[in-house]
C-alpha cells in the first residue's frame, strides 16, 4: 500500500506542476482559457489527492523528521507565490516572476523528497 500511495503523490506532484506550468503560462499571456471552469476546479482535485497521499506517507515519518518539517514549510511558500504566479500579480512580468520563484520552490521540495535531507540537492 505504501509504494502505492507513494506513486500516486509522485505522478500527482507531476501532474499539479505541469498544470502549474500550463496556468502560469495562460496568466502571463492574459489568455481567457485560465478563466474556464476546469481550470479553475482541476488544481484543487490534483492538489488534494497530492494532500492526502503526502499526509498518508509522512504517518510513517517521527514528527520530529525535519526534512519534512522544511518540506512543509516549502509548501507554503511555494503556495503562496504560486498564488501571485496565476492571480495576484499586477502585471503579465510580476506573474511571470512569480513563476519561476515557484517553479524553483517547487523543484527545492522535490530536492528535499529525494534526499530527505533539508538542503536538498545540494546534499547529492
Amino acid at each position: 500500500m505504501y509504494l502505492m500511495i507513494k506513486h500516486l503523490h509522485m505522478l500527482s506532484a507531476m501532474i499539479s506542476i505541469s498544470f502549474f506550468i500550463v496556468r502560469a503560462f495562460w496568466s502571463v499571456r492574459e489568455s481567457p482559457l485560465l478563466q474556464q471552469k476546469w481550470v479553475k476546479i482541476s488544481p484543487h482535485i490534483i492538489d488534494t489527492v497530492l494532500l492526502v497521499c503526502a499526509l498518508y506517507l509522512a504517518s510513517f515519518w517521527p514528527l520530529s523528521t525535519g526534512w519534512i518539517w522544511v518540506k512543509v514549510v516549502a509548501l507554503v511558500a511555494y503556495i503562496i507565490v504560486g498564488t501571485f504566479a496565476i492571480k495576484r500579480g499586477k502585471t503579465p512580468k510580476s506573474r511571470g516572476l512569480f513563476a519561476i520563484a515557484a517553479i524553483l520552490i517547487f523543484g527545492y521540495i522535490v530536492g528535499v523528497a529525494v534526499t530527505q535531507n533539508p538542503s536538498a540537492w545540494l546534499a547529492l
